[in-house]
């Protein structure tokens, strides 16, 4: 066992807030062009301290504390980019994104295609996302569908501890603009982490465990929900097939449509909004490229079409073991 240089060990448990900590560590370690800004990322060390001690360590000209202005963190680090440096920009709450909006689809996505090139974006913007934490509207929403649907754009997600410290690396690194989604609910739940086992790429779509009757997929705050029914799913003997995706965009359908030419049967699960979703394109992707192989209709638990609840309502809201069980009940009722 080895020790990392902020003196945790690798191959122990390691929460996933830790880990994209420990990530960012390690990639302002090794370029001195990564630079960290945001809202109370600094002193505070953020409001989920993801970024704590990096202040401390790199200096207020590394790790930026910044107004309250979503427009200019990211417009900021669209100019840092182009000269040379990589930024890396925290949204505090997933609902406060949209203010940077015009900055993210009409610069950040576009400034390499416009120059033919000549010009990369090599820029990350983190956003903590999803319910679950007992917040409000503007605290607590999933607006990942929004993000894959730009042009130009990166969109990953993580949902453990080993996945989050490799991929937020991986992101500071690609020259081409990453928003890096992170599941809040998730960011205390501990998993092994190795930072001496990297993988090739962690951009990609993994079978998390097989199965032979049904395929649910799903990513990020999700996946302990799927582990949840097909535990409960074994128990009256069916098997199901858990698949996460990783990249939101581009898709990696391949181990997707692998995994669903077996089962036949496909459950998608998200807490985005069913209208327009990520859940949509997945559905008609995969209707499109596998439909032979189908014995159901792609069956879908999404997040309701509304503005997210009181946190007293959010349990309704979210996808749930109920919900997930019910979705494979019916598409094995086929």
């Amino acid at each position: 066992m080895t020790q990392t240089s902020n003196g945790a060990a690798s191959g122990t448990s390691t929460t996933l807030a830790k880990s994209i900590n420990m990530g960012l560590r390690a990639s302002m370690e090794n370029d001195p062009k990564v630079l960290i800004m945001g809202e109370d990322v600094g002193k505070l060390g953020g409001v989920f301290r993801v970024t704590d001690g990096l202040q401390k360590d790199f200096g207020e000209h590394r790790v930026i504390d910044t107004p309250l202005a979503e427009s200019g963190i990211v417009g900021t680090a669209v100019g840092l980019a182009m000269r040379g440096y990589r930024p890396v920009t925290e949204i505090q709450f997933d609902g406060f994104v949209f203010p940077a909006f015009d900055q993210i689809i009409s610069q950040v996505a576009k400034m390499t295609f416009r120059t033919q090139g000549k010009v990369r974006m090599p820029m990350v913007i983190r956003i903590p996302y999803g319910g679950g934490i007992g917040a409000v509207e503007h605290h607590a929403e999933a607006p990942e569908s929004f993000f894959c649907h730009i042009a130009g754009l990166r969109v990953v997600t993580c949902s453990n501890a080993s996945d989050a410290y490799f991929m937020i690396q991986e992101a500071i690194a690609s020259d081409d603009p990453v928003v890096f989604f992170e599941p809040k609910r998730r960011y205390w739940e501990k998993a092994p982490l190795d930072v001496n086992a990297a993988p090739a790429t962690t951009f990609s779509t993994v079978v998390r465990r097989p199965g032979t009757d049904v395929t649910v997929v799903s990513y990020g705050p999700s996946m302990p929900v799927l582990r949840s029914a097909a535990d409960a799913a074994a128990t009256e003997g069916r098997s199901l097939e858990i698949v996460e995706l990783r990249s939101l965009s581009p898709l990696d359908l391949a181990p997707l449509l692998e995994s669903v030419r077996k089962t036949g049967r496909l459950v998608v699960v998200s807490e985005a909004p069913r209208e327009s979703s990520i859940t949509s394109d997945i559905a008609a992707r995969v209707m499109e490229e596998a439909f032979y192989s189908m014995a159901a209709p792609v069956l879908r638990v999404a997040g309701l079409d509304v503005p997210y609840p009181p946190s007293k309502l959010e349990d309704y809201y979210l996808p749930d073991l109920d919900k997930v069980l019910d979705a494979v009940d019916r598409v094995l009722a086929y």
